[in-house]
């Protein structure tokens, strides 16, 4: 492991005069001897993370964390730009490999800037130093003497200049600084500015490439016919037709590899696309579905009958919960429903594989290039080094491009006819094949005493687990520590003396992945409508009540989330007089180290209830762009009404039910509420964004919902919109 302060540097680069590679705490395995050279025009070796800067000043940003619509593209530049005095423009972004020498890169669970913040800024920092020595040298003055700004070093005393580029190899030569000294937050000249997204205007007219924009040289196009459940085999195949549709050239059966998983299909193979679907179209596939007919019906049922009888394998315990359950206080109970949810990206999954005598080349939206070359090259038998991984921008992902199957496919076809493969699912294919978000049931207890004082609290999580299925097994008696994100009391510290979380496993054959806010989504609902109950329980206003939990509490997050709170309070004008048809509604949340809070404004129509405003606050550290929190704060809202009040996945006979946006719709421009965004100042070091204004989104809908009717909704989606 290389920690966060080792530097590598090279002078004997190909077209590269300074080049320095850095890894966070954590991430994985470099050494100099890997460092050898630098061909732009092919960035196939080089260090991990990595800034270059040519011989003509030019500054590459090698970046590890792909873009699905989060920001990396501008976040992780300006960070490098400010500690290297240079412009934002002056920054070339480049993604990622997969190589192993830039430790892991994939782009999950909202790190890409909490990861990066201090390393890219120590690379900026180091770069910085040297070029400033070196101009110092040339002029014979004290370095103290010069300053950087804007791509050169400025003489404070003659007031000449260097560019980087006059300087790149010189500084080259001299030793890389272990501990370079970061810029005062009060100097920032980016970080915290509300600058244009440079890659805004290139997706908005059409030139930046997305992984469905791809095409190389002799490829063929392949549609895949799948089975109407989700686990179907292949009992027989009729392509007479298919292949008399002009423009065919293949069909071949194939198979998919999710993880442990395995699902069989028919692909078409084809000169253009077109060709390619109207082919599978006339494809006449008998199936054998007769050992898989989930229905999530059962599932649920099965589901809350474990909530009833089971007491679930505990995660984390303070007190005893058992001995105040048992008091006869007062006490509450109540089982809180969340349903299976499909990503449902704007752009379906997709990808070129060319797989040729040794080697696979990879053209793919995907979110870990270094999951791609490992996963593939399991699958085909190769070294990684063999595997040449091209990442593109995404058409939204939520976390669904996080996997391999789509690529492991077109790598299938590819190999068994020996051209690249440009495969596209068909939205019905992304839809209804899955991985999904799994559906989960939440039992919450708790206890007050005879003036109101929260004594004790369950939450126990019932469901299918990702972790199980995918990845390690569970042992018996054993609870799944990710299915407990948000509700931990790191993440919900709220003081309560006798606090259980549980947890227990109901396995499906529904294939699952995480999806945006993984749990948090799940478990946040329960659990923030259950302190709304709590509160009414004891007759106390349900900000009040949580943030006298809040101050009250000895964990270490607290005092932050009390100060979202207090920011809420005011922006949100909570607990003024509203409108007889309005109500409002409030939850909080803590999530990959940020805290969001939101107050959603629900009223009365002619038509049934809609959301009239949602006001948000979010502590998510220093902020880096301003507008892009409150652009992904903005998204979340959105993708939380959306998962709260249209549609669920549903199974029956083990074929969803949802295909296509008809049947699983998004939330409409007219539908939108106005959103307020507020984000709280801070000197801390930044952490998510990407995820955590989604969670607190449908607790808080429920609550106002509640406020306004006397109904407690306690099963999503709601269904009213």
């Amino acid at each position: 492991m290389l920690p966060r302060r080792d530097f590598l540097k090279t002078s004997a680069l190909s077209g590269v005069a300074l080049a320095l590679g850095f890894l966070p705490q954590g991430g994985g395995q470099a050494a100099e001897a890997a460092i050898t050279k630098l061909p732009l025009a092919g960035l196939k070796d080089f260090g991990s993370p990595f800034i270059a800067l040519d011989a003509q000043g030019g500054i590459v940003l090698i970046s590890p964390r792909p873009d699905m619509g989060q920001g990396t593209f501008q976040a992780l530049p300006m960070m490098l730009a400010e500690e290297l005095e240079v412009t934002l423009d002056q920054v070339q972004v480049r993604w990622s490999d997969g190589a192993k020498k830039f430790g892991d890169q994939l782009s999950g669970g909202s790190s890409s800037v909490r990861m990066f913040w201090e390393p890219l800024r120590k690379a900026g920092a180091a770069a910085r130093e040297m070029l400033v020595q070196a101009a110092a040298n040339q002029w014979k003055v004290s370095p103290a003497d010069c300053r950087a700004e804007r791509g050169q070093v400025v003489n404070l005393k003659t007031k000449k200049t260097l560019t980087y580029a006059q300087l790149v190899a010189a500084a080259a030569q001299l030793p890389v600084p272990t501990a370079p000294k970061l810029k005062d937050p009060k100097d920032f000249k980016l970080i915290g500015k509300s600058l244009p997204k440079a890659d805004v205007p290139p997706k908005s007219n059409g030139t930046a490439q997305f992984g469905l924009d791809v095409k190389v040289p002799g490829m063929l196009y392949a549609s895949i016919e799948r089975s109407p459940t989700i686990h179907g085999t292949v009992k027989a195949v009729d392509d007479r037709r298919a292949k008399a549709v002009p423009g065919v050239r293949h069909v071949v059966k194939c198979e998919r590899s999710l993880y442990k998983m395995k699902f069989e299909g028919v692909a078409v193979v084809a000169d253009h696309y077109w060709a390619a679907t109207q082919g599978r179209r006339q494809l006449r596939v008998e199936w054998d579905t007769a050992k898989h007919r989930t229905n999530t019906d059962e599932l649920f049922a099965k589901m809350r009958e474990t909530a009833a009888t089971q007491p679930g394998n505990v995660q984390e315990e303070e007190g005893s919960f058992a001995k105040v359950w048992g008091q006869g206080l007062t006490q509450l109970e109540a089982v809180y429903e969340t349903p299976f949810l499909a990503h449902a990206a704007l752009e379906p999954m997709n990808c070129v594989v060319h797989v040729r005598e040794g080697e696979c080349e990879v053209w793919a939206p995907n979110q870990g290039p270094d999951y791609v070359r490992g996963d593939l090259a399991k699958y085909l038998g190769l070294p990684e080094d063999k595997i040449i991984v091209h990442i593109q921008f995404m058409g939204g992902s939520f976390g669904r491009k996080s996997t391999q199957d789509e690529i492991k496919e077109a790598a299938f076809l590819s190999r068994e006819l020996k051209v690249p493969i440009k495969l596209v699912w068909t939205r019905e294919d992304d839809m209804t094949q899955g991985p999904f978000r799994p559906g989960m049931v939440s039992k919450l207890q708790g206890v007050l005493d005879a003036q109101g004082q929260l004594l004790g609290l369950h939450h126990l999580v019932v469901g299918p687990s990702i972790q199980h299925q995918h990845f390690a097994p569970l042992a018996p008696g054993k609870p799944d520590g990710w299915a407990g994100e948000a509700i931990s009391t790191h993440d919900s510290p709220y003081a309560v003396p006798n606090y259980r979380r549980s947890h227990h496993l109901v396995e499906t054959e529904i294939p699952l992945l995480w999806w945006r806010s993984v749990y948090s989504s799940t478990n946040l609902f329960g659990h923030e409508c259950f302190m709304d109950e709590l509160a009414q329980a004891a007759k106390q206003d349900p900000l009040a009540f949580r943030l006298k939990l809040l101050k009250a509490s000895p964990h270490a997050n607290a005092a932050r989330m009390a100060g979202v709170l207090e920011l809420l309070r005011e922006k949100a004008r909570w607990g003024e007089k509203l409108p007889a048809d309005q109500a409002q509604g409030m939850a909080i949340g803590r999530c990959f180290e940020s805290i969001c809070a939101h107050v959603i404004t629900v009223a009365k129509t002619e038509g049934g209830l809609k959301v009239a405003k949602v006001v948000s606050v979010i502590d998510c550290g220093l902020a880096i762009n301003p507008d892009n929190i409150k652009a992904q704060t903005e998204g979340n809202v959105v993708m939380g009404l959306t998962a709260a009040v249209k549609d669920g996945i549903t199974f029956q006979n083990g074929q969803a039910q949802q295909a296509n946006y008809n049947r699983y719709r998004l939330l409409r421009i007219n539908e939108t509420p106005p959103i307020e965004v507020h984000i709280v100042p801070s000197t801390h070091a930044p952490t998510g964004v990407g995820e955590p204004g989604l969670p607190p989104v449908a607790p808080a809908l429920a609550n106002a919902i509640f406020a306004l009717t006397g109904e407690r909704p306690r099963k999503l989606p709601l269904g009213w919109a």
